[in-house]
């Protein structure tokens, strides 16, 4: 659990306490998708957002997706293990966004050949303690591109375009969402979308915060961001069993943290693989590595993952804890997260 937090107003006047990252905010949450339109590159963004609409439960294909991609995700949904990726959620499509108020803004990017949901638990969180959350399909690498585009440099920039593009359409209202607080924008990503988050930390002032999990931001094989050019506070997340990255990737991410010149956090999940964080894990064979038995990385001898649930539970109340403290200001969240099997170091 996390200490709640008394922040004095004045001498003797005590004001509510902080909000608690590990569970839900005050808020239901609405999502919608919204296609910005390019002749050379359309891209699909998905909100999540604050409303008080009464919650619901939806499936994720239908939720998300439409045609053949809906049909596809739910066949993939039916043969995996019930257990590993998110079969429902809660935000309701196109709710009507809390009125009034200056909301924070985190822009999510997706993992190599994944979805703009692929983290949607994330954004779920958020949302519900009034930060919202945008997130576009990288076209050309995600779940449904028949050739994605490979891990590369060229790759790398495209996605980071696609991030600026989608806070801009944020900020200028073409998302259909109000009153975004320009000063309080936060990035993060899973695995090349953590590179992906600070790619355009290091291109847009606009950023003020950034959260990279299951992979280091400075990365030797996708070059294009240095650590000493991120200005801002670092959030990192060391899935301890990475079978993806290996403990070579782990070490990178480690020295990210050591390297970082504005502040970071580094959190260290134990018995957590490559997908343990997201809500696809599981859901085809190449996003396995998260769920049920495995091999540990770090010594090769079997195990069982982190269940997939307490994972996305993780990440959610990491970046609750880490944006509510770096956007709004709402005190020592991080250091004051308490979870089972986390490692928590912050400098």
């Amino acid at each position: 659990m996390i200490a709640f937090l008394l922040a004095c107003a004045g001498d003797d006047v005590a004001s509510a306490p902080s909000p608690d990252p590990t569970t839900d905010g005050a808020w239901s949450v609405g999502h919608r998708a919204v296609v910005l339109e390019d002749a050379e590159r359309p891209l699909t963004v998905e909100v999540w957002y604050p409303t008080e609409a009464a919650p619901g439960r939806t499936d994720v294909p239908e939720a998300f997706l439409s045609g053949q991609q809906q049909a596809d995700y739910a066949a993939w949904l039916a043969d995996a293990d019930s257990d590993c990726p998110t079969a429902t959620t809660s935000a309701l499509a196109d709710a009507v966004q809390v009125p009034g108020g200056s909301w924070p803004a985190v822009v999510f990017s997706h993992c190599h050949t994944c979805t703009r949901f692929s983290s949607f638990t994330i954004a779920q969180r958020l949302a519900s303690h009034g930060i919202v959350v945008v997130a576009p399909d990288h076209r050309g690498n995600t779940l449904f591109d028949a050739e994605p585009l490979g891990l590369s440099a060229e790759t790398l920039e495209l996605r980071r375009s696609d991030g600026v593009r989608s806070l801009d359409a944020l900020l200028d209202g073409t998302l259909g969402i109000e009153d975004i607080d320009p000063d309080a924008i936060g990035a993060a990503g899973h695995s090349f979308g953590s590179v992906t988050a600070g790619a355009i930390a290091q291109s847009d002032a606009r950023i003020s915060a950034v959260m990279g999990i299951a992979a280091p931001m400075e990365n030797p094989l996708l070059p294009g961001v240095e650590i000493a050019a991120l200005s801002v506070p670092l959030m990192f997340v060391v899935a301890v069993e990475d079978n993806s990255i290996t403990e070579a990737g782990n070490v990178l991410i480690r020295s990210n943290f050591e390297a970082a010149i504005a502040g970071a956090h580094k959190a260290e999940v134990a018995d957590a693989g490559h997908w343990s964080f997201s809500d696809l894990c599981g859901l085809i064979p190449d996003f396995s590595p998260g769920c049920g038995p495995g091999d540990r990385q770090t010594d090769g001898e079997p195990f069982e993952y982190l269940p997939a649930a307490e994972g996305r539970d993780v990440a959610a109340t990491l970046a609750a804890a880490f944006f509510l403290q770096e956007l709004e200001g709402a005190g020592a969240l991080v250091e004051a997260v308490s979870l089972p099997g986390v490692s928590l170091e912050t400098r």
